[in-house]
């Protein structure tokens, strides 16, 4: 048996032609492998069979994060060089966290003049933006000052209306290098999505439509939302052996005091919490630590990995997801192991869409 303490146990080999490159022809098209805890078999279904599931008290818990325009690409002014850079957060005072991407070496005090997404005419307002780079961070970021017409914004709620004026929306690495398209903007986005903040969409939630949130309800179930700010964390890989060096993580959450004692309320009454993606698991983890779900707001590091005790989640909507990924990893923690590495394999068989815009699988 592997020691699931070490990143090799979670690998695993995918054809390339799995990977989903584009969505789904409909949102509520996608496949749904079934992984049942208790049986250990699996079933073949569709997302749209999710409500056959769901009991009278049951309750779905969505992440109701939106996905800024967080990419943005400008030239250096000092040298003319292309930039790229990827808005992670906003600081105080309107200066933000980003990542940056140029050739050669960019030094503090340079200026970055950002280029518009191309839109029409009618859509453009003539506005000019410039970064001010202030400082240099860890892991290649940096601090930065938006200045707009060349007045610097001081306020950080501004800088999400600026983005939308500015950036694009970003994409995972693997699907068109990370570039989208103007399909992107739409389909990279969930049809409950409310709070600004992430640069990666909750991707179980993309395969909900309003007529499928409206049979679950009709299915008995309850709907509830949380917010978690999804990072650029969750592109990457475990680049440790072993998991006790991994160092996890932070993602902003909220879980408010009404929504816990909905979900508290449900489970009282024999119902069963079914976190929609792995973010909403974190959510609810993170908010449960105590052994008690109550109300929680802040930024979790939380690693739910091998030896984790779930209090808050019963069952888990997510998509199939990368190898050696802290993702691939919460998901084995929750079903098992091995039965996981099974589904895996079996779905690599039945021809089932991977990663973001692919197929999902429901584990009760």
């Amino acid at each position: 048996m592997s020691d699931l303490n070490e990143i090799a146990a979670y690998d695993y080999e995918l054809p390339p032609d799995r990977i989903a490159a584009t969505p789904a022809a409909r949102r509520d098209s996608a496949r749904m492998q079934v992984v049942n805890r208790s049986s250990g078999e699996f079933e073949h279904r569709s997302i749209g069979d999710l409500p056959r599931y769901l009991c009278p008290n049951d309750v779905l818990v969505f992440n109701d994060t939106r996905v800024i325009r967080a990419r943005l690409y400008g030239t250096r002014a000092a040298t003319g060089g292309k930039w790229e850079g990827l808005f992670l957060r906003s600081r105080d005072a309107g200066v933000a966290e980003i990542l940056s991407q140029t050739r050669g070496k960019l030094n503090p005090g340079e200026w970055i003049e950002v280029t518009p997404p191309h839109k029409r005419p009618d859509e453009q307002d003539g506005s000019a933006l410039k970064l001010e780079l202030l400082e240099r961070a860890e892991d290649g970021k940096w601090i930065v000052a938006f200045v707009v017409n060349g007045e610097r914004i001081s306020d950080s709620d501004e800088v999400f209306g600026v983005l939308d004026r500015f950036g694009s929306v970003p994409l995972p690495p693997y699907i068109r290098d990370g570039h989208a398209s103007a399909e992107d903007t739409e389909r990279y986005q969930t049809v409950y999505a409310r709070q600004p903040g992430s640069v990666a969409a909750p991707t179980a939630g993309l395969h909900f439509t309003p007529e499928l949130l409206s049979r679950c309800q009709q299915a008995g179930a309850t709907l509830q939302y949380v917010t978690l700010h999804v990072g650029v964390g969750t592109f990457r890989p475990i680049a440790c052996d072993n998991l006790n060096d991994h160092n996890m993580h932070s993602e902003w959450c909220v879980l408010s005091k009404e929504t816990a004692e909905s979900i508290n309320a449900c489970r009282s009454r024999g119902g069963r919490v079914f976190a929609v993606g792995t973010t909403s698991v974190r959510t609810l983890e993170s908010a449960s630590a105590s052994g008690e779900l109550s109300s929680f707001a802040g930024e979790t590091d939380l690693f739910i990995r091998p030896g984790h005790q779930f209090h808050a989640v019963d069952a888990l909507l997510t998509n199939f997801h990368l190898p050696k990924s802290s993702l691939l990893v919460l998901v084995s923690t929750l079903a098992g192991h091995e039965r996981i590495m099974r589904a895996y394999e079996e779905a690599i068989r039945e021809g089932y869409r991977f990663y973001s815009y692919g197929d999902a699988m429901l584990i009760i």
